[in-house]
């Protein structure tokens, strides 16, 4: 076999076989067939697609690349919930806790900041010696404790996503729906998850900037999930405007300690519970998205998710109360407050200028190199439908120097607009996709 006549065929439309795509994947692993060629290979992927057959033999053959965890011996369900992508996005930090509390074991292996969308991992790692790389044995110990656990990829973790992921980023290959199913279902299995809930942004600030392409994605990950033996379940949900009221690593950390105490703000706490409600769906612990919604408000109002993550964060070396001191406080000096330029209403704040002009500030990167700062970001007074007076605060931004407040300042005035009539809210939750 050889990696051209592969390129060829799949380059003129035609299907490959599980052979000849396990040749690419196994042969781009250990060395045999050139980066050169393996881009070539992605870009008539990117422009001929795959069908559901390629799609799940790719997924398996980059999940068998490298070591699976084993959480054989610990009592499940497991189930874990993934997203795509978003600005302001730390549905993870609170639903984790939330879900375990109603019985669910919730074993979450999480990424950094990609792009203009920020990390789970970065910003778990802004709580004073938090740490993310964890062994299996302690991925497995604290599964079987706090009933979740946060953990990063390893280099034994399906290495052939690492590679594959690594290239496409550099050769305009991101963009392709069964590349981005086998990347995001080859990892969420490895980590031992029976069942899945994918949440899929659509709007500005996501990937998929429309809900077509977004549900066309949702379905590629049900389909194959379900192909592949797993109970999965797809929810899109909007990405218009920032999720919740902080956008930076260590002030999501404050607002999702705000949400476990009840007070969460309305946008964030509404995409987090039905994504909740969902997981007790899958994990068999709710019969109905409404039954699991109530199982998991009453188990916020016992204080029990607030407990678990405390307990967690203590587990993965986390200083929880130099955590809980900084509340409030853990602030850049440099800032600025974003001012309403006229009376109204907020029209819109756009989530891909925020999340683009977060990464000028330092909440997240422009190379893998690049360090993120925990005490950077956005707090917002006000979000779209608010009314506003002219020179009313709308934001106070911190950066990480005056410079990168100086550049950033321009995108984040043109994310914002005021209208004279209040806007229609937003639909949140904007599909659901179900193959239980």
């Amino acid at each position: 076999m050889r990696a051209v006549d592969v390129i060829m065929k799949k380059r003129g439309g035609a299907e490959l076989s599980r052979e000849e795509i396990a040749f690419v994947v196994k042969g781009y692993v250990d060395g045999t067939i050139p980066e050169y060629q393996v881009s070539a290979w992605l870009m008539a992927v990117f422009f001929k697609g795959m069908t559901p057959r390629e799609t799940a033999d790719l997924t398996e053959l980059m999940l068998r690349s490298g070591k699976t965890m084993d959480l054989s011996g610990i009592q499940g369900p497991f189930v874990d919930k993934h997203s795509t992508g978003g600005v302001g996005d730390k549905v993870s930090l609170v639903l984790a806790p939330l879900v375990a509390a109603c019985g669910v074991k919730v074993p979450m292996m999480s990424g950094r900041a990609l792009g203009h969308t920020g990390g789970t991992l970065d910003k778990l790692e802004s709580i004073p010696g938090y740490r993310t790389g964890l062994t299996e044995a302690d991925f497995r110990a604290f599964i079987q404790a706090e009933g979740f656990a946060m953990t990063g990829q390893t280099a034994e973790i399906v290495p052939a996503d690492k590679k594959l992921y690594a290239l496409r980023d550099v050769t305009g290959t991101v963009e392709s729906i069964p590349l981005i199913t086998a990347s995001i279902l080859s990892k969420k299995v490895a980590e031992g998850s029976e069942a899945l809930v994918f949440d899929v942004k659509s709007g500005p600030g996501a990937f998929m900037k429309t809900v077509e392409d977004a549900e066309a994605l949702a379905r590629s990950l049900v389909n194959t999930g379900t192909a592949m033996g797993k109970r999965i379940v797809g929810v899109i949900t909007d990405m218009t405007e920032p999720l919740g009221r902080m956008v930076g690593n260590f002030f999501e950390i404050e607002e999702t300690i705000d949400c476990l105490e009840g007070k969460g703000p309305a946008d964030l706490m509404e995409v987090t519970m039905r994504l909740s409600a969902w997981m007790l769906v899958a994990g068999g612990k709710a019969k109905s998205v409404e039954e699991g919604l109530a199982a998991c408000e009453k188990a916020l109002a016992s204080g029990k998710p607030l407990e678990l993550f405390m307990a967690n964060v203590k587990r993965q070396g986390g200083d929880a109360e130099k955590m809980l001191a900084l509340r409030g406080t853990y602030r850049s000096a440099h800032s600025f407050e974003l001012k309403a330029p006229a009376e109204g209403f907020v029209s819109s704040i756009d989530a891909y200028k925020i999340g683009l002009a977060g990464v000028y500030l330092g909440v997240g990167r422009d190379t893998a190199a690049d360090p993120v700062y925990p005490d950077v970001g956005f707090i917002f007074d006000k979000k779209a439908g608010d009314a506003v007076r002219k020179g009313e605060r709308i934001a106070t931004v911190h950066g990480k120097d005056a410079a990168s407040l100086e550049a950033a300042r321009p995108m984040i005035e043109a994310a914002l607009r005021i209208g004279a009539a209040r806007p229609a809210a937003p639909k949140l939750i904007v599909k659901e996709i179900s193959a239980l």
